[in-house]
């Protein structure tokens, strides 16, 4: 096909699908949309990277929608990550994801108290509700992790004490390039690394201590990788002690989220932020979006005054959450309450076992067989990941279930179904096309089968 034969805008306009698509947004807007689409089609042709441009008006107008999509939008989750930080992380309970919704539709509460006619506090949404579940005496949320040690940091650190004690084997980065230092750096305090890459002891603590300098100390979670070998580390317990036997405060970041440990004996040694607090730390920062299985917020629980120090500090009007985070928050920790973390998307994935995942997937196979004779499905044994920097030793035997068909690579069927409404999110493994059921919702078995129509029909 050559250039001189491609449609103008006004020709794809005046079709049936260019009809449909000036249904679904403003002219001006599919104009764009179309014009942008054509460019793509020109361009293809000059670079001779296109064997034959699409220009079925069926499919021109597939394209076209696709442009017109919102670029925030929900996806299918088949990848066997279930804290997959690319696609969210965390999937909200329906009953978080309603709260949202009805607070997002209209005016809220978020800084008012109607049956005292007076302004409230945001964070006392879900104060008590976090008290409760961590064991501390208080509580302030900011928008996620790293946000929280950031004003653990500022609130904490005296003003002539800059010296913050830190582990050099506790001196992690985070995925996005989030590094430890940077944010101590940023947070205007000095460094004072201790120990080496693999060893820490009591004894470099307490002699760290005894420096003029210091007033503050930070344990730090490894939560995305582990050191093996000849390695030694002193525990949250023992810092903690040795911070108040200091007279020094003491800042724990615990990351994951985790509240208590008998909520998933299934992960292994994950600290959990209920026996953090037990420890005695001063303040203790963790995620709201990973083993707590909420939204993105970065939650600090502690002593009373320590953390009305980080609510009223300068920082806090920056990184304070808004009434959705919260909204989202207080569902999903009422329900951790209510019915124990089990009932939360996350942890029932995590804790699926195999005899939950086969029939799942043995379900889903059936259906894909039935609608699709020519497919080839199989049943295969993979393993499935915790994902979003957590637990990186902990690998889940799962299920999935692998496609194929004559004429169309495992590259194809992912490129399809990637381009779906929504998008199927899956992997290559082997040479295989691979759907893990163990991230999959319980909605998403009608839509995967819509995108696998889409996929094999974009072949015929």
């Amino acid at each position: 096909m050559g250039l001189d034969e491609l449609p103008s805008v006004d020709e794809v306009l005046r079709t049936a699908p260019g009809q449909a698509l000036l249904g679904r947004a403003p002219r001006p807007v599919v104009v764009a949309a179309v014009r942008a689409e054509l460019e793509a089609l020109r361009s293809a042709l000059r670079a001779g990277t296109s064997m034959s441009p699409v220009v079925d008006p069926r499919r021109l107008e597939a394209r076209v929608a696709e442009r017109l999509r919102p670029s925030l939008r929900r996806v299918i989750n088949a990848t066997g990550v279930v804290l997959h930080t690319n696609l969210g992380r965390a999937p909200l309970h329906p009953t978080a994801a309603t709260r949202v919704a009805e607070v997002a539709a209209g005016y809220s509460t978020l800084e008012y108290r109607p049956d005292e006619r007076r302004r409230g506090s945001r964070h006392d949404h879900v104060a008590a509700l976090l008290c409760e579940l961590t064991g501390a005496e208080a509580s302030c949320v900011v928008n996620n992790n790293a946000a929280g040690v950031l004003l653990a940091l500022q609130a904490l650190a005296p003003a002539d004490h800059r010296a913050v004690v830190v582990s050099r084997g506790e001196l992690v980065e985070i995925g996005g390039s989030f590094r430890m230092p940077d944010v101590m750096v940023a947070a205007g305090v000095v460094l004072a690394e201790i120990g080496t890459t693999n060893k820490t002891r009591a004894s470099d603590y307490e002699a760290a201590l005894r420096r003029p300098d210091v007033g503050l100390v930070i344990k730090v979670h490894r939560s995305n990788f582990v050191q093996r070998g000849f390695v030694d580390e002193v525990s949250f317990g023992e810092v903690a002690a040795l911070a108040r036997a200091a007279g020094v405060a003491c800042i724990a970041d615990v990351g994951s989220g985790l509240l208590e440990r008998s909520s998933a004996p299934h992960l292994g040694a994950e600290p959990a932020v209920r026996d953090v607090v037990a420890a005695g730390y001063d303040l203790v920062t963790f995620s709201g979006d990973k083993l707590l299985g909420g939204p993105q917020a970065g939650l600090v629980v502690g002593r009373a005054g320590a953390v009305a120090r980080a609510r009223q500090h300068p920082l806090m009007r920056a990184l304070r959450p808004d009434k959705l985070q919260l909204a989202a928050l207080e569902a999903t920790l009422q329900l951790v309450r209510d019915h124990g973390a089990a009932a939360l998307p996350v942890h029932a994935m995590l804790s699926a076992d195999l005899a939950t995942l086969r029939a799942r997937a043995e379900a889903l196979r059936i259906r894909l067989c039935e609608c699709f004779p020519d497919l080839a499905v199989q049943l295969v044994e993979v393993r499935s990941a915790v994902g979003g920097g957590a637990l990186p030793e902990v690998e889940l035997p799962s299920l999935a279930l692998a496609l194929g068909r004559a004429g169309l690579s495992p590259d194809d069927l992912d490129h399809a179904l990637r381009r779906a409404d929504p998008p199927v999110i899956g992997r290559i493994a082997e040479g295989r096309y691979l759907l893990d059921v163990r991230t999959l919702l319980v909605d998403d078995t009608m839509e995967i089968v819509r995108a696998v129509r889409g996929a094999l029909d974009t072949r015929e």
